[in-house]
């Protein structure tokens, strides 16, 4: 076994992407799909740019649905590395259930948190910035990596830099989290050189974690605990669990108590929040395409004229689009969704219609 010592990567796989339907879906979120046309979906990205580090050290936490499926994708993990969640709890349930497994597992365990349906298009990068912050974390630190700015974005919650840690280079303490900002404000953050966007990684001992989760929310932590003893009450345990995040429930109170840290990180990483950011990203890996129509799957299904955007023709049929600027059309087999890059973001509302009119065999 390599990589870094005691190193665990945990990886959260929930949430259904509903800004990329009808390509994702509840039943076939995002990051079981391959967005970036590497032959690899997010997941399997999500799990090489971490084997480096953690080697076979991994444990994937999923919805009861997705589990045969995560399963099929990472035949390479050892049994029992991918953990059933029966309903979502949002993400301090499946984290700190995480945590309290291997707090019983590796008394000398440090975890770090990855999001399944990211994209970081330079792993080398991204692997230092977790080795420092591993560094930290074993001086019994909560730390995240901040991701440098590449626009004032309202999209994400930004971190506020404190001041250099002694004895841990590149690494700050952390002065507050901020909420997602207006435009002005974020543009104020970039001027400052001060604001990194808080992309949700956090490396720390499972311990830690849990002992700061204790502090606020005392019994939840004992829950956790217990779980983990005795994973067979799983079920019975479960859906009595609050249903809140791990920045709500401890990331935001450890940063006032200043026991959070930060490495500001420069890698690219994108959350593919939408259909105009996958625009974006395809844009980016593809020159070519750049100003004109990026399609994702299979390009002799696109028939393009005079038109710019996005294209995924997911459903077998020949798509054509003529004379039409930043359009956006995904084909799949039961449903079609045509809008702009510049309304992407409100493709949740179709969903949330669908849901609501009794059609959530759809969503």
């Amino acid at each position: 076994m390599s990589g870094i010592p005691h190193f665990w990567a945990v990886v959260p796989a929930g949430g259904a992407g509903t800004r990329l339907w009808p390509l994702s879906r509840s039943s076939s979120p995002k990051f079981l799909h391959d967005l970036t046309g590497s032959g690899r979906t997010l997941l399997q990205e999500t799990v090489d740019r971490l084997t480096p580090l953690a080697a076979d050290r991994f444990l994937v936490v999923t919805g009861q649905a997705h589990l045969a499926a995560v399963t099929a994708q990472l035949p390479q993990l050892a049994g029992g590395a991918v953990l059933a969640e029966p309903s979502p709890r949002d993400s301090m349930a499946a984290i700190g259930l995480a945590a309290a497994l291997l707090e019983r597992r590796d008394p000398e365990a440090v975890m770090g948190s990855f999001a399944a349906d990211h994209v970081i298009s330079d792993p080398e990068r991204f692997q230092v910035a977790v080795t420092r912050a591993v560094e930290a974390a074993r001086q019994d630190w909560l730390v995240t990596l901040g991701i440098e700015p590449t626009s004032p974005s309202p999209a994400f919650g930004y971190i506020h830099l404190g001041e250099p840690l002694p004895g841990l280079p590149e690494v700050c303490a952390v002065q507050e989290f901020v909420e997602k900002p207006s435009v002005e404000t974020a543009r104020d953050y970039l001027a400052s050189g001060r604001f990194r966007w808080n992309a949700g990684m956090f490396v720390v001992r499972p311990t830690v974690l849990l002992d700061l989760l204790a502090q606020w929310h005392p019994e939840f932590a004992a829950a956790l605990r217990q779980l983990a003893g005795d994973l067979d009450r799983l079920p019975e345990l479960w859906g009595t669990l609050p249903r809140i995040a791990l920045d709500h429930a401890i990331a935001e109170p450890a940063a006032a108590a200043g026991r959070v840290a930060v490495v500001p990180a420069s890698f690219p990483w994108d959350d593919i929040g939408d259909f105009d950011s996958l625009a974006t990203l395809l844009e980016q890996t593809d020159p070519g395409s750049a100003g004109g129509l990026s399609v994702l799957g299979d390009e002799e299904l696109v028939r393009a004229v005079a038109s710019t955007g996005l294209v995924v023709p997911a459903s077998g049929r020949t798509v054509a689009v003529v004379g039409l600027d930043d359009i956006v059309v995904v084909d799949t087999p039961d449903a079609l969704l045509v809008t702009t890059r510049a309304h992407a973001q409100q493709v949740k509302a179709v969903v949330t219609g669908l849901q609501e009119s009794g059609h959530r065999d759809l969503t």
